[in-house]
């Protein structure tokens, strides 16, 4: 056997790259608009996002666990299951979405109070939380059908799909924003609108599959039971960042609107360094469902080596981008200032951040997500948690969450090297 080809790599992860760039792009471009509109927009933003961002985790929860059981399906010809996979995962994206809108209007504003505390900052972010989290279904229904495209290695659909939907919300953003007068609830708006386009095309491309649309008991059983550990998993992410967030806001609003700038900043590039996660979850899930396993390890180690190199590159371009990328988004003098506080440890996250997600995908891909919970529990837990409270309790500011945050990226990459050249992911077979 031979390494997968580095064309093969890029065939996968360049069009999987714009799929996920698109929303950090429009992520991005809300920022900016928003952060037009004062501090006070900006942070109650940070906090309606990130609560928001648990539909996005929902969401990526099921497209790991589609792509995983979608792809070793695929790699042992059978498509058809592979993307009836998509069908039962779509279903539990718009049950879990309805859910979210009604939890969203019920306790916006406790949550964004609990979060912020009583004020501007939580009344704006409970405004826009309650808008924006009508699209959740969207949300989900999107990230589901990436999910088994994924799987299929179909790359081509998900981009026209994602990048049309949020092209047209970047557009209505500002002119929501400004010229119309919305402000803050004008931003929400273009989020919902964005969202929706989008599931819904994801949903007629499966319809358009021919295959049965009918809730299948053991199939979604099968998808639950296999969220089960990816949702444990996220759960840690989010305490974390919810944390993070909620730590910061104690720090003023400077901090926290400085917070969201760096914060978007390195979910744009975590969604890039996903986009080789996403190739190896493909051909990494195809090679075991064949019974290629010495083909899988390979595989992973050179995804491994392209991931250390891309998380390099992105290290020197954040370093760079110190001088102008944070004026893009606000002129305030104090948020600004609490950005550089935050940067020296967004650049050292990046240096090492290639090689964690290109290892994510590896194991994900492989079904081995009892092992990544335990691994994220640990680095939650036993590192960015206890730093994050420390740094509250010294008043340490934003370069101790910063701090913890770096703690908790390494704590992975430790743990996953570990585990990659122990070899016991790689097990075969068409269902882990």
């Amino acid at each position: 056997m031979t390494d997968v080809s580095l064309r093969r790599i890029a065939g996968l992860a360049l069009p999987a790259l714009a799929v996920l760039a698109a929303e950090p792009v429009y992520l991005l471009v809300d920022t900016a608009v928003v952060g037009h509109l004062g501090r006070t927009a900006l942070a109650s933003l940070a906090i309606g996002g990130g609560v928001l961002a648990v539909a996005a985790w929902i969401g990526n929860v099921l497209a790991f666990g589609t792509t995983s059981r979608s792809a070793r399906l695929f790699g042992a010809d059978r498509r058809a299951e592979a993307v009836a996979e998509g069908v039962q995962a779509s279903w539990i994206a718009l049950a879990a979405g309805l859910v979210l809108i009604v939890a969203a209007q019920l306790g916006a504003g406790e949550l964004a109070r609990a979060m912020a505390g009583p004020g501007e900052v939580a009344d704006g972010a409970a405004t826009w939380l309650r808008i924006a989290s009508l699209g959740a279904p969207g949300i989900l229904l999107a990230l589901a059908g990436n999910g088994w495209m994924r799987g299929v290695q179909d790359t081509r659909r998900p981009v026209r799909y994602v990048l049309g939907a949020n092209l047209l919300s970047a557009v209505l953003c500002p002119v929501l924003v400004y010229p119309l007068g919305m402000g803050l609830a004008g931003s929400a708006v273009a989020n919902v609108l964005a969202q929706c386009v989008s599931g819904v095309l994801f949903v007629r491309a499966l319809v358009a599959e021919g295959v049965p649309l009918a809730p299948h008991p053991g199939r979604l059983l099968a998808q639950l039971t296999l969220s089960r550990d990816l949702i444990i998993r996220g759960l840690a992410f989010q305490v974390c960042f919810l944390s993070a967030a909620a730590v910061t806001a104690r720090f003023g609003a400077a901090a926290l609107a400085a917070h969201q700038i760096a914060l978007q900043l390195w979910m744009f590039c975590a969604f890039a360094l996903d986009a080789l996660a996403i190739a190896a979850q493909s051909l990494v899930g195809a090679d075991l469902g064949a019974g290629r396993a010495e083909e899988a390890r390979r595989t992973a180690a050179r995804i491994t080596r392209i991931g250390a190199g891309c998380g390099v590159a992105l290290a020197a371009f954040i370093a760079v981008g110190a001088w102008w990328l944070p004026g893009l988004f606000t002129t305030d003098r104090a948020v600004l200032d609490q950005t550089m506080v935050a940067w020296p440890w967004f650049v050292a996250m990046e240096l090492v951040a290639g090689v964690v997600f290109a290892l994510d995908g590896v194991l994900i891909g492989a079904g081995d997500i009892t092992y990544m919970r335990n691994l994220t529990i640990a680095a939650a837990l036993g590192g960015f948690l206890p730093a994050i409270w420390l740094t509250y309790a010294l008043d340490l500011g934003l370069g101790g969450i910063w701090a913890g945050l770096t703690l908790f990226i390494v704590i992975r990459l430790v743990t996953l090297v570990a585990r990659l050249v122990s070899g016991r992911w790689a097990v075969v077979g068409a269902v882990r």
